[in-house]
């Protein structure tokens, strides 16, 4: 393992080598992986499109202005502004026989989809609710319509606003910087090269993609930690990879492979955690043995299974032993999540021991680079479209 002033080096020689191609290429160029310009693949637009409080399976959303954020909901050729200060603040939408049903304090009508942003079409903040369950806040624009039994929610976001949101909805309160910033590349990582596990949005917001909710506030150290990696992604073969990460591990990271899951871009290591190692998150469960007939350690499809039966804390990692106690099953284990890739855990150790986020990143995905990749509109076979 090389020691802390050789990793240190090598990063700054890294980052050295990006900006020398980007200043001898092109002063807006948008990527440059270990001396070479990609332009081989456009999955880093600019925005991310996140389909939001679909778990709930809804079928009614309540919209509503902030403060003197005004905003302006479109269906179809209806057209009405939301003010905060006015009688009509806030527009709901049903989902009918014939699409929706947009309702506010003074009109009625009907639409196949409805969008919502500012008065020029650009982001605003708004509240969305699902009347009953649960309201959350979001920045950016806003497309509800059909999909199959209930309504489908989109937000279109711009990407370090997105990474914002994760690393708060992801991290502790008292998460070190260092740790965050690491937190950001990882989740910004997966922004720029993940997208495809949808249809009709980008991600989801939930641990399926990552974990999203409302951004942080401006200041906030989550909000520091985007603005200081911002644009920094991490790259595996001269191209950026959807890093994986874990809430705790059990001493000693995943390989894919070891879980029955599919290989990924990267090749991810097995690497030691000695602070969930020293720490363990210890764990038990009971499930009948009916229930727990195809589970098994180190299998995480198959706890995914029983997680989305019973909840998400049933099974809360791979790591587990079996007992066998009547007509039920005792689960003993330790660590929370897939355990691949950063361990969440082990990297806030790291970062109050002195590490930076260039070392966390180095222990939990070797042999990567830590590239600036800026959003682009298109590729084309001469080189990339940078944005203005």
């Amino acid at each position: 393992m090389p020691t802390r002033v050789m990793r240190a080096q090598a990063f700054r020689r890294a980052v050295a080598t990006v900006a020398l191609v980007s200043c001898l290429s092109c002063p807006n160029l948008t990527t440059a992986v270990h001396g070479q310009t990609s332009a081989r693949q456009s999955f880093s637009a600019p925005d991310v499109r996140i389909g939001v409080l679909g778990l709930f399976h809804p079928r009614e959303f309540r919209v509503q202005s902030i403060a003197s954020q005004s905003l302006v909901l479109h269906a179809g050729s209806e057209s009405v502004a939301l003010e905060p200060s006015s009688a009509v603040g806030a527009a709901t939408i049903h989902l009918s026989d014939d699409g929706l049903t947009v309702t506010t304090r003074e009109r009625v009508f009907h639409a196949s989809r409805v969008s919502v942003g500012s008065r020029d079409g650009e982001p605003a903040d708004f509240i969305l609710t699902i009347p009953g369950k649960i309201s959350r806040r979001y920045h950016g624009t806003l497309e509800i319509r059909p999909s199959s039994a209930s309504l489908l929610a989109i937000l279109t976001v711009d990407r370090e606003t997105a990474v914002a949101s994760v690393v708060a909805a992801e991290s502790d309160p008292d998460t070190p910087l260092e740790a965050l910033k690491a937190q950001a590349i990882a989740t910004r990582s997966y922004f720029v090269a993940g997208r495809g596990r949808h249809h009709d949005f980008d991600f989801c917001d939930t641990t399926h993609c990552q974990f999203f909710r409302n951004p942080p506030a401006h200041g906030s150290h989550p909000d520091i930690a985007v603005e200081a990696t911002r644009d920094l992604v991490l790259a595996y073969d001269d191209q950026p990879f959807p890093a994986m990460y874990t809430r705790s591990c059990s001493g000693r990271t995943h390989t894919p492979s070891e879980l029955g899951v599919r290989p990924t871009a990267y090749p991810y290591y097995s690497v030691a955690c000695e602070y969930c190692r020293s720490h363990p998150a210890n764990w038990t469960t009971r499930l009948s043995t009916h229930d727990a007939a195809s589970l098994h350690s180190s299998d995480e499809l198959a706890r995914l299974k029983i997680d989305r039966q019973f909840g998400w804390s049933t099974v809360p990692s791979n790591d587990f032993v079996v007992t066998r106690e009547g007509d039920q099953v005792l689960l003993r284990g330790v660590g929370n999540g897939h355990g691949i890739g950063l361990c969440q855990s082990g990297a806030r150790a790291m970062a109050k021991a002195g590490a930076t986020f260039q070392e966390i990143l180095d222990h939990y995905y070797p042999n990567t680079a830590i590239v600036s990749w800026r959003p682009v509109i298109a590729a084309t076979p001469g080189g990339s479209t940078p944005l203005p």
